[in-house]
């Protein structure tokens, strides 16, 4: 029994080739989602204590041992890294080559070289840092998501260029550590991939920990009095904005890695951004190559990779067409205030079922009695629904734990009605946080009646 990519395979005569040119475990384990969130909960922690006063608790956070809680984290990472090593390297009938590769033709690629060919090939090649064309970046030096794992040291300053999930989370981890932060977009909306209320939302509340510019263009960087200085342009009026700092890190996102691969040599197709085009059932164009995770550019989460292997499993191994269904890929973004989201936006589900045909679920937080309790202010819960079928469409929540809030909506989008009927049905616990939830859901309004809402700030449960 051997296994590739999570995929068992029972026939002894396979033989298997796991090719990876970075340290095993993926982007997730090795610089994506574990470390930064083993970084993120000390952030959270600080931030409990600075906030505790408010509930008559007075105490005083004596220092943040920075390289400590670095250290914890690549102790943790490291260890894991190892143990998938050792576990590849010395797996039967399994070669491991922890090296680069390339298409030479197809299904033959080169690496170490060597060259191997199969008849079926699984792309799972993850994606990399985009570092836009800022004249002068490469002579000052800048950080990534990747290289800032590494820091030993908190920059006293440090500008972010970026403004989506990336910039957010760092953000709020250096300025919990007690950097002095700058967040520079080029949207207009922060966090754009979000609700709009949600971002703004989150821009204010973050924003009053550290400084956070949208609609700015970086011209350049250069270095000036022995620090890193940062120009930047509003978009809309021209005016030039300048910040000194002692690092710059760069938050714009992640591209295709295809250009390593050379895929067009194997008869492989990518799209005009890079990215493997892959059918429905993530076959590539090439028979029997399949593309999965990030390699196809949809929903670069880690979640959503570990649904492609089990499709790429049924259709790749066991010959079943199963199709891929991406209609509730959930997210989170793990900043403060925390956000999570799943399915359509309001403007995706006008766009596809009309304003008259959609309906909006809203509830704050502090108009429960556990919202209450914890003394949030302005945090809520929006779902949409199908107005004849009351089908979730989607749902959007900024506040403490929205990540394990959203997952009650995720499931009920995995039943066969995707209603909100059995959350409704069911019995919550009082004073449980679950209640906003719930409640959204409980007296849902036409597009109008919500926006109306929102303008006069009542929630419809007072």
């Amino acid at each position: 029994m051997y296994v590739v990519d999570g995929m068992i395979q029972r026939d002894p005569k396979i033989r298997v080739a796991v090719i990876d040119k970075d340290e095993p475990g993926g982007i997730c384990l090795t610089r994506g989602c574990i470390p930064s969130k083993i970084l993120l909960y000390p952030a959270e922690v600080v931030r409990t204590i600075q906030t505790a006063a408010r509930f008559g608790i007075r105490v005083d956070l004596k220092s943040v041992n920075f390289q400590q809680i670095m250290a914890r984290m690549r102790t943790i990472i490291d260890k894991d890294i190892s143990s998938i090593r050792e576990g590849l390297s010395s797996s039967p009938n399994l070669d491991y080559y922890p090296a680069p590769a390339e298409f030479t033709a197809p299904y033959t690629m080169k690496v170490q070289n060597e060259m191997i060919k199969a008849s079926m090939i699984l792309l799972s090649i993850g994606s990399e840092t985009i570092i836009p064309p800022i004249q002068g970046l490469n002579e000052v030096g800048f950080h990534t998501s990747d290289s800032i794992l590494h820091a030993t040291k908190l920059p006293e300053s440090i500008v972010i260029i970026g403004g989506g999930y990336i910039a957010a989370e760092y953000g709020h981890f250096l300025s919990a550590m007690g950097s002095n932060v700058t967040i520079i977009g080029r949207n207009p909306q922060f966090l754009p991939q979000e609700e709009p209320e949600v971002s703004a939302l989150a821009k204010d509340d973050l924003g009053k920990r550290l400084t956070i510019l949208t609609n700015h263009e970086v011209l350049k960087v250069l270095l000036e009095d022995g620090k890193k200085k940062v120009v930047a342009r509003n978009r809309d009026t021209g005016k030039k904005t300048s910040v000194l700092v002692h690092e710059i890190m760069i938050a714009a996102g992640r591209g295709p890695n295809t250009n390593i691969l050379h895929p067009e040599r194997a008869g492989i197709k990518t799209d005009n951004h890079g990215w493997i085009v892959t059918n429905e059932f993530l076959e590539t164009s090439a028979a029997n190559v399949w593309a999965l995770g990030d390699a196809n550019g949809r929903y670069l989460f880690k979640h959503k990779a570990n649904y492609d292997t089990s499709i790429v499993y049924y259709n790749a191994v066991l010959k079943r067409k199963v199709p891929i269904d991406y209609h509730a890929v959930p997210h989170a973004v793990f900043t403060d205030p925390e956000i999570a989201g799943v399915g359509m936006r309001e403007r995706e589900a006008i766009e596809k079922f009309g304003a008259e045909n959609v309906l909006v679920g809203f509830e704050r937080y502090q108009d429960t009695a556990k919202g209450e309790a914890m003394d949030v202010k302005d945090y809520f819960v929006k779902v949409l629904l199908e107005r004849d079928s009351l089908r979730i469409l989607g749902a959007h929540i900024i506040g403490p734990q929205a990540s394990v809030l959203i997952q009650e909506i995720v499931n009920l989008m995995y039943t066969s009605e995707q209603t909100a009927r059995p959350l409704l049905d069911a019995m919550h616990i009082h004073p449980a946080l679950t209640e906003v939830v719930q409640r959204a859901f409980q007296a849902p309004m036409s597009i109008q009646q919500y926006h109306h809402q929102l303008q006069h700030g009542s929630s419809g449960h007072e």
